[in-house]
């Protein structure tokens, strides 16, 4: 019984803190589940710090799926959508957590040690001799992880070139993608709008390039639940968003925008090195 009661008062701080870290509830769910796992084959007696204990393993798990991710890339972008009740989930956790997607966003940036270094010492006060062992390091070390993270999270990154007039049309496009309005969509883009996207976020074969507004406008249907999950940012300096379902950051939005129109937008991948900043940090 007294693993049991340790471990759900617990899991509501496991959980937040996989999430931080994972930026999706389904893997961090599947986190705290393996913890569970693991402290049900543990010499639990021999446990003096419970918390300590669930914290270490959680976090230890959490590095792992960074990792991994790392390894093996990001699905295709317009490949099965996203199940809706997973999308639901994510979006109320965010809202009871009270959590920025523009702020998991920005800690998608960081490399898998630096991201479990900050977000265990900076949002849960995690002590750095503990931050080593989950990451199998010296303390000072983890202490130097933490402040890097510090560093890329605050950097500027480029300069704007965007205006407030562009993220009024930001915001006005992802607007029209999440209702579906085709027509808003269109009225939005040049007639010649230009869509391009990274071969790895589509499937084998679609095409790559569509061309016309009309043609444009239709296709973002195809991925409308990939703009329910996207937050206007500035990307690499310019008008953009980012696809981060549950806070997870998948891809981004790039915009070229001429006379109050959009004339073409890229979707590439999202990379830890894009320069990605809230449209509320401009100067």
């Amino acid at each position: 019984m007294e693993l049991i009661e340790d471990f759900q008062a617990a899991r509501p701080r496991l959980l937040s803190l996989a999430h931080r870290i994972l930026g999706s509830l389904h893997d961090a769910e599947d986190a705290v589940q393996t913890t569970w796992i693991r402290a049900r084959t543990a010499d639990w007696a021999a446990v003096d710090n419970p918390e300590g204990w669930f914290t270490t393993v959680t976090a230890r798990l959490c590095l792992d799926q960074l990792r991994a991710r790392d390894r093996r890339g990001e699905l295709p972008l317009l490949a099965e959508s996203i199940p809706d009740a997973e999308l639901a989930a994510d979006e109320e956790f965010l809202r009871r957590e009270d959590v920025s997607r523009a702020l998991l966003v920005l800690l998608g940036r960081l490399t898998p040690a630096q991201r479990v270094a900050y977000v265990l010492h900076d949002l849960f006060a995690v002590p750095f001799d503990q931050i080593a062992t989950v990451l199998d390091t010296a303390p000072a070390n983890a202490k130097k992880l933490a402040s890097r993270a510090r560093l890329r999270l605050g950097a500027p990154g480029a300069e704007p070139r965007e205006t407030a007039g562009h993220a009024r049309i930001v915001d006005a496009f992802l607007a029209a993608a999440r209702g579906g309005d085709i027509d808003r969509l269109v009225a939005l883009m040049a007639p010649g709008v230009v869509r391009t996207v990274d071969p790895r976020l589509v499937r084998e074969g679609a095409a790559t390039e569509v061309l016309g507004a009309r043609q444009v406008a239709e296709e973002t249907r195809y991925f409308a639940d990939r703009i329910h999950a996207s937050v206007p940012m500035l990307v690499n300096g310019g008008p953009g968003a980012v696809i981060a379902p549950g806070g997870h950051p998948l891809a981004c939005l790039r915009f070229a925008i001429a006379d109050g129109r959009i004339a073409r937008f890229e979707i590439t991948r999202f990379r830890p090195d894009d320069s990605v900043r809230r449209f509320s940090d401009l100067p």
